[in-house]
């Protein structure tokens, strides 16, 4: 039998981080939770058993050094620090205070997965199981007609009303094909970060509002009174447009 995934708790008060980053982990097999808050860290810990937390230093309730400090004492699981101070003092402290290693704000997602990685090893968790996702099978091209415009998949090519012929980029032409594959249906940020989301793909560190306003400027969309992308207070986004859809 394989051994059973490595148990990684996140500790960060920021929703933004802490569920995309969850989410991002979790396609490298590991076994995730998250809170937001050190009352909800010591919480989890009571009931279970973690191999690494990745902590935030500056929580709403707690000083990340001073938990580590009290971690060491309590808990068998690596600790990684996340934290927005990058001088060589405040690194210094994180590693006296007991930490297995600090990463600053902002980080790519992939390089935090090899440090995780280079934690278990040198603690010898790291199982069989923890794999980087083989890449996915291509999907197959599809032509898209919605609102008078198209839309080819594997080319990231919109054709506007006027005929003239608009490039997206790899994040912009996902985004566009899962609103294309979800037509008038409410899509939240999590849940579209989940959809469009790859291994090393740019859309977790960049603002998924900042990328439906690309889409929207390239689809002709008004910012102000968008018709098609539609901004659903509290919800999150919709393509209102009726979709129909063949091979490409």
């Amino acid at each position: 039998m394989n051994p059973p995934s490595p148990r990684l708790l996140v500790v960060d008060d920021h929703r933004k981080i802490r569920e995309p980053l969850a989410i991002y982990l979790r396609r490298f097999g590991f076994d995730v939770r998250t809170t937001e808050d050190a009352a909800g860290m010591w919480a989890l810990l009571k009931q279970d058993v973690f191999d690494v937390l990745i902590l935030d230093v500056m929580l709403p309730d707690g000083d990340g050094f001073e938990l580590c400090r009290t971690l060491a004492h309590k808990s068998t699981a690596a600790v990684i620090l996340l934290t927005a101070r990058d001088a060589c003092a405040d690194r210094v402290q994180g590693l006296d205070a007991g930490a297995d290693d600090y990463v600053v704000k902002p980080f790519e997602p992939r390089e935090l997965v090899a440090r995780i990685h280079s934690v278990l090893r040198r603690r010898g968790t790291l199982g069989t199981t923890v794999t980087a996702v083989p890449p996915a099978l291509p999907a197959p091209l599809r032509c898209y007609q919605f609102a008078d415009l198209s839309f080819r998949s594997g080319c990231n090519t919109l054709t506007r009303r006027d005929r003239s012929q608009v490039r997206l980029s790899t994040v912009e032409g996902r985004l566009l094909e899962v609103f294309l594959d979800h037509p008038n249906t409410v899509l939240g940020r999590e849940r579209l970060i989940e959809l469009t989301s790859r291994p090393g793909s740019d859309l977790f560190d960049r603002a998924i509002d900042r990328q439906i306003s690309r889409l929207r400027r390239k689809l002709d969309d008004s910012a102000l009174q968008p018709l098609l992308l539609q901004t659903v207070w509290g919800g999150g986004y919709r393509l209102a447009a009726n979709v129909a859809q063949q091979p490409g």
